[in-house]
């Protein structure tokens, strides 16, 4: 609502309802000291007009890729949305829907999720995916719990560099859920050690965890992880990019018990940090594992194609103590958005998108480092993404682009490393790349 309609004499009355001589009565609970005893610094009102005018001042300061040129990455990436998707998603019919588990969810929004579904499988080479999680980083902690509940172990080893804000989620989790056991392997050259991954997984382990590409954007030995962790009898769960997949080989493909990852890339706007997308799929041996809910296809009993709620495991729908996750929802309009975003591309658009992003990476990367005081800080082979050694703190090099409009890349020194972590998709030109190692060579 605008503003509260309740008048003066309405406000009385469900007071006295209540038992109730006041609304100072309301608040007899709250402690003296933490109340407010002034009124608010509010300034005067507003009319309309200049209420808009105002906001859309305060909108006008944030820099966004509508003018800026981004090479901003670390898991959120600016890559081109055909207008169909949006046009698509903002049907009323699919842009108002409540929450898809009601016994009354239509037909049509089952459908979407079930297309959503069968291109996740197809996209990631597992046999179920389920209809979303909150975003990337949840997805990854819901799987990490659902290794441990399928194994009976405890520990959890992180193979290679994985994204920091995932670290970070996955701790929150296994700390409401009773456990802590989190284990890094160490790095050589950007990548994970696999003679050090050989000594940390053992027969306490529930999962293996690696993130392709890292959050370097390096790749790692997934092959040989994948073998480590099935040798000791852990589950294999990959983290991967799904754009990614348009030129690297299918978590499937190599072993994964459980695939996750991060949609935004496939047709989800930055928009400042979400809403996201979180993927989530298996194998089939472990679809009754599952989190959240798995829509299925179906006969009527007129024979006509149908779709259901086929699973919902969660604490609502069942007993608790049976209950594979408490999740509550799904991103279904963002999960949509990829489903419409998969179809359009097909195949071969999802190559060339992820084959110019690549491409655009290694240009840009070759033409910095021919700048004399920065250089590659892994020799790895990466994808889409890179971290360079500059000659001054990475916050300047950020800082002095911004003054022409062009996000430069992402700092790590919050996570320990110095290096900018550049990110280059299909969107940027080559008169873009250009312009930016110019204004980089000007630096140093």
């Amino acid at each position: 609502m605008p503003f509260i309609v309740n008048t003066a004499d309405e406000r009385d009355e469900m007071l006295k309802a209540i038992g109730a001589a006041s609304f100072e009565d309301l608040l007899t609970d709250v402690p003296a000291e933490v109340r407010l005893k002034k009124p608010l610094d509010l300034n005067l009102p507003l009319d309309e007009p200049r209420v808009r005018k105002l906001l859309e001042g305060m909108a006008s300061s944030n820099g966004s890729t509508a003018d800026h040129v981004s090479f901003l990455g670390a898991g959120a990436y600016d890559h081109f949305i055909p207008a169909a998707v949006g046009t698509i998603t903002s049907r009323s019919e699919f842009y108002t829907a409540y929450t898809p588990y009601q016994a009354e969810v239509s037909q049509g929004t089952l459908q979407a999720i079930y297309e959503y579904q069968s291109l996740i499988c197809r996209l990631y080479g597992m046999d179920v995916a389920n209809a979303s999680m909150y975003d990337g980083a949840t997805a990854l902690a819901e799987a990490v719990l659902m290794a441990m509940n399928t194994t009976g172990r405890h520990q959890v080893v992180i193979a290679g560099k994985l994204h920091p804000n995932c670290i970070s989620v996955l701790k929150t989790y296994l700390e409401a859920a009773g456990q802590e056991a989190i284990v890094q392997n160490a790095l050589e050259d950007g990548i994970g050690s696999i003679s050090s991954l050989r000594e940390l997984v053992g027969q306490s382990t529930a999962a293996v965890v690696v993130q392709q590409p890292n959050f370097y954007g390096c790749l790692e030995d997934v092959a040989q992880i994948g073998s480590i962790a099935h040798e000791k009898g852990a589950l294999f769960v990959v983290s991967a990019d799904p754009l990614s997949l348009g030129v690297l080989a299918a978590p499937g493909s190599y072993g994964a018990d459980i695939a996750v990852g991060e949609g935004q890339p496939l047709g989800t706007p930055q928009s400042f940090g979400g809403p996201y997308l979180g993927i989530f799929a298996v194998k089939k041996d472990f679809v009754r594992k599952i989190p959240g809910r798995l829509v299925g296809m179906t006969k009527d009993r007129d024979g006509k194609d149908g779709f259901i709620l086929t699973l919902q495991t969660r604490e609502q729908h069942i007993r608790r103590e049976k209950a594979t996750s408490n999740i509550c929802s799904n991103e279904a309009l963002n999960a949509l958005a990829a489903a419409v975003y998969l179809s359009l591309l097909g195949r071969e658009g999802l190559r060339e998108v992820a084959s110019q992003s690549a491409q655009k990476a290694a240009y840009l990367s070759g033409k910095i480092t021919a700048i004399p005081g920065f250089s590659l800080k892994f020799s790895k082979p990466f994808f889409r993404e890179f971290v360079l050694e500059t000659p001054i703190p990475a916050a300047e090099v950020i800082g002095s682009m911004l003054e022409k409009k062009v996000f430069a890349g992402y700092d790590l020194s919050p996570h320990g490393e110095n290096g900018l972590l550049v990110a280059v998709t299909e969107k940027r030109t080559k008169e873009e790349l250009d312009a930016f190692a110019a204004s980089l060579a000007a630096l140093s």
